[in-house]
């Protein structure tokens, strides 16, 4: 009989323990939970710290505002010249400034052929300028400037700088025909640039060169115009008054 007993008891313990064990592992259950829980809400405590912190220090805080410009690649320009026209604000959260309109502005002077604005953290707006680089010389009677290849004329001058052709248009001369002329002029050979005294574009298909010794060259339109260049150089070793190029193909001098 105590056998038994004993052999009755045995099950009971089993069971006791089996559920004291599922009773164990259902609180480390609870306890992992709980853990996790608050782990995500650590989390997001501090990932909204971390954005309202961020948010301070750039909209808020002096520790990263305005405070001045890096210009580089001005030449012909002086400092004072694009700065004034930047206009960029100071003493405001770096962050804030606009950009765009300072590149705007920039871009506005004729002398400049591209802008690159950029913050410059922590304290500075960076502006980076690619000037045109002039060909020529556009003389309109009354006043100098620059003329880059394009045909763009910029920066005022008091006189024509030695080494650069002038351009002169006449009355009827469109702003293609002064694109024309720059063209010509951009394709002529170094050599042939120092004997120019001026350039005349009175059409778009009339462009011709003045030298300084009182030679004249029809050079016609700007197309072809490496042929034509070519074919000068060669052309000019022959006594003539009047060089014909207009045609590469078929030069004429008389």
């Amino acid at each position: 009989m105590a056998r038994g007993k004993a052999r009755e008891k045995r099950p009971r313990g089993g069971a006791a323990d089996t559920l004291e064990r599922t009773r164990k592992a259902f609180a480390r259950r609870q306890r992992a939970r709980r853990w996790l829980t608050w782990r995500y809400l650590l989390a997001a405590f501090v990932l909204v710290g971390a954005i309202g912190f961020g948010v301070y220090a750039l909209y808020f805080s002096s520790w990263l505002r305005t405070e001045g410009v890096d210009l580089v690649g001005n030449a012909q320009l002086s400092d004072k010249q694009v700065l004034a026209v930047a206009d960029v604000p100071t003493g405001g959260p770096l962050a804030t400034v606009d950009l765009q309109a300072i590149e705007l502005r920039v871009k506005a002077l004729a002398t400049v052929k591209s802008v690159d604005v950029s913050r410059k953290w922590p304290h500075q707006v960076r502006i980076v300028v690619v000037e045109r680089t002039p060909i020529a010389v556009l003389d309109r009677g009354d006043r100098l400037t620059n003329l880059d290849a394009g045909g763009v004329a910029f920066g005022q001058l008091a006189k024509a700088p030695a080494g650069l052709p002038r351009v002169k248009i006449g009355p009827g001369a469109s702003g293609d025909a002064l694109v024309e002329g720059a063209h010509v002029v951009a394709a002529l050979d170094p050599q042939v640039t120092e004997l120019v005294d001026f350039v005349e574009v009175q059409t778009v298909d009339e462009i011709l060169l003045h030298l300084r010794d009182g030679r004249l060259v029809r050079w016609g339109s700007a197309d072809q115009a490496d042929d034509k260049a070519a074919v000068l150089l060669e052309l000019l070793d022959r006594k003539a008054q009047v060089y014909d190029v207009s045609v590469p193909g078929a030069p004429t001098t008389r």
